[in-house]
């Protein structure tokens, strides 16, 4: 009885001095903003795509995508959200996998494992809807903050069965991915490059991926146009400006913080007034329209830092009123779905003398403008001034620093920062105001 009391002495204590298991969540860890039916949108340094969609209009047939993403926080189980939203007829989906990258369209040996939906392999989408996977085990995961998976990214792979119709994409995904030829049929399960040999720089069908992790980290959910999607920075480098807040956040804070991504580029706060897969918009449909998609409904959200309203004035001649008047509605909606929430506002960066469009004074006037309201307003929690971060104060432009293309090369077109600015502008963020904590 005594050597039986030991043991379970010897057992017990360091169970006991381990505490209390850690509660497992959800956070969403990955997000691309669906935003339109292919080809309508703004992609950067896209290839050509008439071998992959000969006919747009139709989408994919039989063919198998490759969608590579960087999850911000990992955990030994994920899910992920496929997308119909802006499709006009059901799609169904088999032979899903989720692989660690190894390079390119490759995954590493072992790593692939199968996805299902509901207990099956199979799904069908219906036109406006979209399906969260079943949880995936990850085992390569062997510890949360193993620091050698930071930075790694995730092969999501999917089989579109038969003609999907007009495809649900992310048009500017500043990251290769890969697909087959159309008619090359379900090849998700293997493990090599060679049934992907045709590449995209856009996100299709996959909008969402969250990881199971301990304890419940505090979702940033970064939201806006083309400036946070991140145009002309680099291709596959991870270099828009929320990216370089989710370095500094991990850095100082370790995975308490988790950072995702919801800009479009070309969106708008208020325009276009309709949208729909019959009357889409390059932009994507307005701010307000896709809250609760885009915000509302991640897991863990606790803080948004929305940076929007230069495509209101420049391509579409809003008034400064008008956006205003946005940001008031949206930020209401968020307080009123999100109690608690915290929502920070970015000032705008210049555009003087870029586009046609969004180069005129009269739209720097508003810009402006609406810059002292967004400064001033009791509206927010606090005010993130990009724009100090990247004026240059003796012309009114961007810094000519910030102004070379970091993508595509060239000279840039005083619209949207290089990858300079965008360092700048993730560098300009008090961690401890958005966090309300001291850093480590």
């Amino acid at each position: 009885m005594k050597r039986l009391s030991l043991l379970l002495a010897i057992l017990v204590v360091p169970l006991l001095a381990s505490g209390p298991l850690q509660a497992q969540q959800w956070v969403a860890s990955w997000t691309g903003s669906a935003h339109g039916p292919y080809p309508v949108g703004n992609p950067t340094a896209q290839p050509e795509l008439k071998f992959a969609f000969p006919v747009p209009a139709e989408g994919a047939k039989d063919q198998t995508f490759r969608l590579i993403v960087r999850p911000d926080v990992w955990g030994q189980q994920v899910r992920f959200r496929l997308s119909n939203a802006f499709g006009t007829k059901p799609v169904t989906f088999d032979g899903a996998y989720v692989g660690l990258q190894e390079s390119g369209s490759a995954v590493v040996a072992g790593t692939n494992r199968p996805a299902t939906f509901k207990g099956q392999a199979s799904i069908t989408v219906a036109a406006g809807e979209s399906v969260v996977s079943d949880p995936v085990v990850l085992p390569f995961v062997r510890s949360t903050t193993d620091p050698l998976l930071r930075g790694r990214k995730l092969a999501i792979s999917f089989h579109v069965a038969g003609d999907s119709g007009p495809m649900t994409w992310h048009a500017k995904a500043l990251q290769t991915s890969y697909v087959t030829p159309p008619g090359a049929g379900s090849k998700g399960l293997g493990e090599g490059e060679s049934a992907f040999p045709l590449s995209t720089t856009s996100w299709y069908f996959l909008d969402e991926v969250d990881m199971l992790v301990p304890n419940q980290p505090k979702l940033i959910v970064t939201f806006g146009d083309s400036i946070t999607d991140g145009t002309a920075t680099t291709i596959n480098g991870d270099d828009r400006w929320p990216d370089v807040l989710s370095r500094r956040l991990h850095a100082a804070y370790g995975d308490d913080f988790v950072v995702v991504n919801q800009g479009i580029g070309g969106n708008q706060v208020v325009g276009p007034a309709e949208y729909s897969p019959a009357k889409p918009f390059a932009g994507g449909p307005n701010a307000l329209s896709r809250l609760d998609r885009d915000i509302t409904s991640l897991p863990g959200v606790t803080t948004v830092i929305w940076l929007e309203g230069i495509n209101d004035f420049g391509s579409a001649d809003a008034t400064t009123e008008a956006v205003t008047e946005g940001f008031t509605k949206g930020v209401a909606h968020l307080r009123q779905k999100i109690p608690g929430v915290k929502i920070y506002v970015g000032t705008l960066t210049s555009a003087l003398n870029s586009t046609p469009t969004h180069g005129r004074p009269e739209v720097d006037a508003r810009r402006k403008a609406l810059n002292d309201f967004l400064r001033t307003s009791k509206l927010f929690d606090g005010v993130v001034d990009f724009d100090g971060a990247t004026l240059n104060v003796a012309t009114g432009e961007v810094k000519p620093e910030f102004q070379p293309n970091s993508s595509t090369g060239g000279l840039g077109d005083k619209l949207h920062p290089n990858r300079a600015g965008y360092a700048a502008m993730g560098n300009a963020i008090d961690l401890s105001t958005i966090t309300g904590r001291s850093p480590r």
